[in-house]
């Protein structure tokens, strides 16, 4: 069995697993995935716009690899990327929508990062591998 065989049979079982399984799952690869550089980048861009959600993403929500609109200010958002950003989905590892939990996955760690002891809830609204044009994830913050 080759690599790429082997991921896609991976994903496919993981996909089955009951919801807060594959969050358990995703969850180490993701924080791995932001911790050095998304992370940061956003505290940078968090603290500069005094630790508030709706002027960082007034300010920073549109570039070439990431947007944020404020649906309900101070409370929700729709973030995404305008294309899969994933280096294993890239790399021909990974196809199956499963995957997606990873995305999921690291929004969630870095908005706990930057909203300690705030309820966060973030939603898959469409991805590019579940047949979309973007990925695009609701947050909640309570």
């Amino acid at each position: 069995m080759d690599d790429r065989a082997f991921y896609r049979m991976l994903e496919e079982t993981i996909g089955r697993l009951p919801a807060d399984e594959r969050a358990a799952l995703y969850r180490p690869c993701a924080e791995a995935c932001v911790c050095d550089g998304v992370l940061v980048e956003m505290r940078r861009q968090f603290e500069e716009c005094g630790c508030d959600l709706d002027r960082q993403y007034a300010k920073y929500g549109r570039t070439p690899f990431f947007f944020a609109d404020v649906i309900e200010p101070g409370r929700v958002y729709e973030i995404g990327y305008p294309r899969c950003l994933c280096p294993q989905v890239e790399a021909g590892f990974v196809s199956a929508p499963t995957h997606c939990e990873c995305s999921r996955q690291s929004i969630l760690f870095v908005l706990q990062e930057l909203l300690p002891g705030r309820t966060i809830e973030v939603e898959i609204l469409e991805t590019v591998l579940a047949g979309s044009s973007r990925c695009r994830f609701r947050v909640t913050v309570g």
